[in-house]
């Protein structure tokens, strides 16, 4: 054997591996990933709103086209009580909170995901105790004589370490990372999300609130208003002017009046109980504070609305939307990974003795290194259906991303246009609740000089009831309206980001 022939084979077994590690070094570092790569959903948006209403409309608040201030929106009703509910519930509320847990789980995900880069080491101990058969006996000739003993019982220590490293030559693990990347951001979307929906749902059992609140100081009003028309009738009655059937009709009208006082004091509790959840707080633990009555928060002059291109940017279900898809198409490789084969580098080193006592010593020593090849040949096309159960994940998350676009531009133009018409159907409703109340002036007056009969009083003050009841189911249909139109636009979790 020459020298040159002897050094060759006498080199370390990683020194002849390096022609091995080096491609699969190249292919770590910078090396492909198979399945397609993540390419932003195109969507068709049309230019503008066609629900806009500045210029053509005479109303005291106006939607418009510039950008969308909706950065704590809130605070645009210029109440205190729902500013402090809202940013207490911010981070307080229950929905909230586990969305916050659905993010640390997702993160904790992408760290399970990204440990496929790095090597895994196993530490080991084991202990062996054997003992073979004893000999069998033999004959020869006419005698017999033992053949064996019993065996020789033997021990084995061992310690040591196993390791093991897949590489990533096609970009399986990789494209796993890239997918829990972003489910990740799904969930910090979708924490959004919940905070859009929850400041909404504060701010529209507020106005709720404060609406049944203002309810009940009508219909207290106008049973005032129609027990002092009973005891004039009464006492017309008692003089003999009228008949005993207006002393009825008056007093039915007060008792129906009367009636709905408790169902609308039942309603304003179960509200409060309601923001009381949402607060994460007991039922009963918001009455004081809002028992109280107080007026519907006023709407804002102007409310920009922006364009429909903003929606794809702000709102958090379509950025969550659209986090899957990127997570599904990431999975198309990941599925495509396996059809590749699979090289790992493997190895184990540790210490091995018959004697617990010199297990320490250095000369017991073993170790072992080297490559790893798996490639899968008949799987009856399991790799295949799944890279196709993939394919079809990406079709529906791209398909919902798109419905999702379509739900965002359809609740933005019906808030649009709710909020328009509330306003019309407000402005007819306060002019109705001005006439009504001549009316019911006027008739009065009639009743006492005995120009018309008790019934066109009731109708004048049943008429004014209705309609005065009507302008604030009107007044809190109104501003929930608008705070539906902010929640359409994706507003309340800007501050957070």
């Amino acid at each position: 054997m020459s020298s040159l022939a002897y050094r060759i084979r006498s080199r370390p077994v990683i020194a002849r591996l390096a022609p091995l590690l080096l491609p699969a070094v190249w292919f770590l570092l910078g090396g492909c990933m198979v399945g397609p790569d993540y390419h932003r959903p195109k969507s068709d948006l049309p230019g503008a709103y066609t629900g806009v209403t500045a210029g053509a409309t005479r109303e005291p608040s106006v939607t418009t086209g510039e950008p969308a201030r909706l950065i704590e929106w809130w605070k645009a009703f210029d109440d205190p009580v729902l500013t402090s509910l809202i940013e207490r519930a911010i981070t307080a509320n229950l929905d909230v909170r586990q969305a916050q847990a659905r993010i640390r789980q997702a993160r904790a995900t992408r760290g399970v995901a990204a440990s496929g880069l790095f090597p895994e080491i196993d530490a080991g101990a084991s202990y062996n105790y054997s003992r073979g058969s004893p000999g069998t006996a033999s004959s020869s000739g006419g005698g017999t004589t033992a053949a064996g003993t019993a065996a020789t019982p033997r021990e084995l220590f061992q310690v040591g370490f196993d390791a093991s490293w897949e590489l990533d030559f096609f970009g399986g693990t990789r494209r796993n990372i890239e997918a829990s990347d972003a489910d990740l951001k799904a969930a910090v979307e979708d924490r959004r999300d919940v905070l859009v929906s929850m400041a909404a749902e504060v701010g529209t059992e507020y106005v709720t609130l404060r609406g049944l609140q203002a309810q009940l100081l009508i219909a207290r009003k106008n049973l005032a208003s129609q027990k002092h028309t009973a005891d004039i009738t009464r006492k017309r009655w008692q003089a003999g002017f009228v008949s005993a059937l207006d002393v009825a009709n008056a007093d039915a009208q007060a008792s129906t009046t009367e009636a709905q006082i408790p169902i609308l004091e039942s309603s304003i509790r179960a509200t409060i109980y309601s923001l009381s959840l949402l607060l994460a707080q007991p039922p009963a633990a918001l009455l004081d504070e809002l028992s109280d009555d107080g007026p519907i928060p006023p709407i804002p002059p102007e409310v920009p609305v922006g364009l429909p291109s903003d929606l794809i940017r702000r709102r958090p279900d379509i950025r969550r939307t659209e986090a899957q898809v990127h997570a599904a198409t990431a999975r198309i490789g990941v599925a495509t990974a396996d059809l590749f084969p699979k090289f790992a580098l493997t190895g184990s080193m540790g210490l091995m003795s018959a004697d617990l006592n010199t297990l320490a010593n250095l000369s017991n020593r073993f170790w072992s290194l080297g490559p790893t090849v798996s490639w899968p040949i008949f799987t009856a096309g399991r790799i295949r259906c799944n890279i196709e159960v993939q394919n079809a994940v990406q079709e529906q998350t791209l398909l919902a991303y798109d419905k999702t676009i379509l739900t965002a531009l359809k609740d933005v133009e019906t808030a649009l246009t709710a909020y328009a018409k509330e306003q019309e159907h407000n402005r007819s409703l306060t002019e109705a609740v001005a006439h009504n109340r001549k009316a019911v002036d006027l008739s009065m007056r009639l009743y006492l000089v005995g120009k018309i009969d008790f019934l066109n009083v009731l109708n004048a003050q049943r008429s004014l009831y209705l309609t005065e009841e009507g302008l604030a189911l009107s007044n809190r249909t109104l501003t929930t309206n608008l705070i539906a139109l902010y929640k359409a636009l994706g507003g309340g979790w800007e501050r957070e980001a």
